[in-house]
């Protein structure tokens, strides 16, 4: 029962409709028995200093940040740990006495699902990421940190993917990959042992796009990996299209419930919390959805 004394968590978006952080989140929140509830919060970018200063005033313990927000929040944080310093990219907001406080848990939600595949010698292997955004920040350092020989960032605007380039250069990370525009994917595809989506192209309720066609994924050698951030709908078309290159693939299911794990770990200050009662949730939740 939500009260006069039930302690305020959410996530910050635009849009968050369809974030599924609230169904896993209050889950394990009543598994642990505590005075919490999970919120999401529709906040346009023209309104994000007003709202996190709303978010202050409300007595919000912590917030998750999804698109837009990850990159813009660090202008409105006391203080930033070095992972998000380093991937210049914020996940995860805690409250601490008058500070609001930032990190990255997304790097280790990345990961996880990755190192549960046997056999891979990550030193040896080849990762091309798609998009230059938030998401593919910590998809970077995640790749720095499993130790991939060759880490490739392909961009569409050239623009915007200069300003990516130049926004690693107080980065400890500054160095650890190359970028390359569109135009360049057919040469770097027959390369990828590891291949991320981080664009939100398929994204519900655009379900049938992808960001690469059945002919540009042709190339792809057998046994890679595929990887979509998107975690709905489950499985995007681009996994759809990868799977029928005999590729490993990987939704962003995994991606979630970790990384959400993580953030709940700091904002309630716990060494444990039910990842298996999260990880259902979400399944049950995939369930009642199909017809």
């Amino acid at each position: 029962m939500i009260t006069g004394k039930t302690k305020l968590l959410g996530v910050i978006g635009y849009p968050v409709e369809h974030s599924l952080s609230p169904v896993m989140h209050n889950v394990a929140i009543a598994k642990l028995g505590l005075d919490y509830v999970y919120l999401p919060f529709p906040i346009a970018p023209e309104n994000l200093e007003i709202a996190i200063a709303g978010l202050a005033s409300l007595g919000i313990i912590g917030f998750s940040v999804t698109i837009p927000h990850k990159q813009a929040i660090l202008s409105f944080l006391s203080e930033v740990s070095p992972i998000a310093q380093a991937i210049g990219a914020v996940n995860t907001v805690t409250r601490q006495g008058d500070k609001w406080v930032g990190t990255n848990t997304d790097v280790e939600g990345f990961i996880a699902p990755l190192q549960t595949i046997d056999d891979q010698n990550w030193h040896q292997k080849t990762a091309v990421i798609l998009g230059n955004g938030g998401a593919a920040r910590a998809v970077v350092a995640g790749c720095v940190q499993l130790g991939l020989a060759e880490i490739h960032v392909v961009g569409r605007n050239s623009h915007k993917l200069s300003e990516f380039s130049r926004s690693w250069e107080n980065s400890p990370l500054a160095g650890k990959f190359q970028v390359h525009e569109w135009e360049e994917l057919p040469k770097l595809i027959p390369q990828a042992d590891l291949l991320v989506n981080t664009t939100p192209v398929g994204m519900y309720p655009r379900v049938d796009e992808s960001p690469l066609s059945m002919d540009e994924l042709g190339d792809l050698p057998s046994r890679a990996i595929a990887y979509d951030l998107i975690y709905i709908p489950k499985p995007t078309k681009f996994l759809q299209l990868a799977a029928k290159q005999k590729t490993i693939v990987i939704d962003g299911l995994e991606m979630l419930v970790q990384q959400g794990a993580a953030a709940l770990k700091i904002w309630l200050q716990q060494e444990t919390v039910p990842v298996v009662e999260m990880r259902q949730a979400l399944q049950n939740h995939f369930a009642a959805k199909k017809p």
